[in-house]
């Protein structure tokens, strides 16, 4: 048994915060929630980590995170590219390069700079190559993992291919199942990079095999462009005529989406994943859109996401919850409509809802898996403290002032230092990695000044 002491967020239904507050682990469930004093009087023989100056809230949730392709080559992606050209020049070329080592080696780095910054589960968006190596990663790092692998039938591109094969790969991605942190889903790659046929048999799958799914969809303005001239209607009123929306679907994105499409989103549950610092990174006009918000408003399903390392680079749910919910008030000038409470439900049991896994995580209540996060209020940004935690974390601090992480009740970072992968002795790997995927992709190693 191991007792965490802090300032609790818990995010339970009454949303209570317990000054001097302590976590009870067992095994890998959060076993008892209180005082100090009442958790230490209880069970005086557990160990203690943390003191009443730190913060202690539930692990992060991040809906959508490339694992593969850009890590090693991360930020160097130039941020000023004509709209698309980033995808079809830069990052397929790499990914169609990768091999099974250099996805574990990428899902490692990622992972680990996930959980150093508190993110502790991690839905991959679906492009990757070899997902038992990425499973590995995930299982080796001790993170909390939801994977899945390329789909989509394109003429060319990098494991695209025929319906047949694409749901072949699908299933043998989903029997990857092989601990109680790592699972799978059934994911495309979606925009209008998938026919018909495919988007309506995976659908199937999904539903045949109890799973969810996910794909990508309007984040700029070319998906409506394109299912318009194919179908002459709208991407999401489109598919919902396909039958393939529902609880089970979380869509990377919906930026550019009207009104009709917001009301379908709602009417069948689907959730949708916002990523705001790649829509900023890559100019995608989500400060001219945030249909998050309306979303939100209604009670639609939202959860946040990082996107990959050159749209968005940093994995950081802190500064991504921040953003988004400066988006919020910026885009109405209404300071009064969303804020740092509202950012950080979305980050842990909002986010947790909409991905269908609030009955696991997401908060800090008893019988729920203890994945806790453990921030260290003695850095210098947090002193001195604010009487409202919350605030504080959102609007004054970001990841780098996690001291300590819980995964499944093991601690996998400990002292600010990942506990299971030594990540210093990584770095010649990775540039070497990276340098391969480089040379063998042809794309250049660009630098402005």
């Amino acid at each position: 048994m191991t007792i965490v002491r802090g300032a609790v967020i818990t995010m339970d239904p009454d949303r209570r915060i317990i000054d001097d507050g302590a976590v009870l682990i067992t095994d890998d469930t959060i076993a008892a929630v209180g005082t100090f004093a009442e958790i230490r009087t209880a069970h005086p023989d557990a160990a203690v980590v943390g003191g009443p100056g730190d913060l202690v809230a539930p692990g992060y949730i991040n809906g959508h995170q490339h694992l593969t392709g850009d890590r090693l080559i991360q930020s160097s992606i130039p941020d000023d590219l004509a709209p698309g050209e980033a995808i079809f020049t830069w990052v397929v070329p790499v990914h169609a390069e990768h091999t099974g080592d250099d996805d574990e080696l990428s899902a490692t780095l990622t992972l680990a700079e996930s959980l150093r910054n508190g993110m502790t589960t991690t839905f991959e968006a679906g492009t990757v190559a070899h997902p038992d190596r990425v499973a590995k990663a995930a299982e080796t790092i001790g993170a909390r993992l939801t994977v899945g692998t390329w789909g989509w039938d394109v003429e060319q591109g990098p494991f695209a291919g025929p319906v047949d094969e694409v749901l072949d790969r699908q299933r043998r991605a989903l029997d990857l199942v092989t601990g109680p942190l790592v699972s799978s889903w059934v994911s495309l790659v979606g925009h209008d990079l998938m026919s018909d046929e495919l988007v309506v048999a995976a659908t199937e799958l999904a539903r045949e095999r109890g799973v969810a799914m996910t794909f990508h969809l309007s984040p700029s303005t070319s998906d409506t462009e394109s299912y318009r001239a194919r179908t002459n209607q709208a991407p999401l009123v489109h598919l919902d005529g396909l039958g393939v929306l529902g609880p089970h679907l979380a869509i990377g994105h919906g930026v550019h989406i009207d009104d009709a499409e917001v009301e379908i989103l709602l009417r069948t549950q689907t959730a949708v994943v916002s990523c705001p610092w790649a829509y900023l990174r890559l100019g995608q006009g989500i400060s001219h859109r945030f249909r998050h918000l309306d979303l939100w408003k209604r009670g639609g399903r939202v959860a946040l996401g990082c996107d990959a390392e050159n749209a968005g680079d940093m994995v950081d749910g802190i500064r991504t919850a921040a953003l988004f919910a400066g988006l919020a008030k910026e885009r109405d000038l209404d300071p009064t409509v969303f804020g740092a409470h509202d950012a950080f439900e979305l980050l842990t049991i909002k986010g947790a809802e909409a991905l269908g896994i609030a009955d696991r995580v997401g908060s800090i209540e008893v019988g729920k898996q203890a994945d806790l996060v453990v921030h260290d209020r003695t850095r210098v940004e947090w002193i001195p403290p604010s009487p409202d935690p919350v605030l504080q974390l959102v609007w004054g601090s970001d990841g780098r002032s996690v001291r300590d992480v819980w995964v499944a009740g093991a601690r996998v970072v400990a002292d600010a230092e990942v506990v299971n992968v030594d990540v210093p002795a990584l770095l010649e790997s990775a540039i070497a990695a990276g340098q391969g995927l480089r040379t063998r992709s042809g794309i250049p190693n660009a630098r402005r000044w």
